[in-house]
């Protein structure tokens, strides 16, 4: 089991969070999305590490960034 943080900019409301958990969701291998509004953090769990460049392709595919 692997976890990961992230910090997304640009989420302000549900709609934003639906988006980015249904994106990061659909990578393969990933089997939980947690995220948390007020701050940005989107904490991701799979059975493998996921590669950072995917997951910033699934978050800007949602319409937003990850921070860095």
């Amino acid at each position: 089991m692997s976890q990961s943080t992230y910090t997304v900019i640009g989420m302000t409301c549900g709609h934003c969070v639906a988006s980015v958990t249904e994106e990061v969701g659909a990578l393969d291998g990933v089997t939980d999305v947690a995220v948390d509004l007020p701050t940005g953090a989107v904490t991701v769990t799979s059975a493998e590490p996921v590669d950072e460049a995917r997951v910033r392709a699934a978050v800007e595919e949602a319409g937003y960034q990850l921070a860095g």
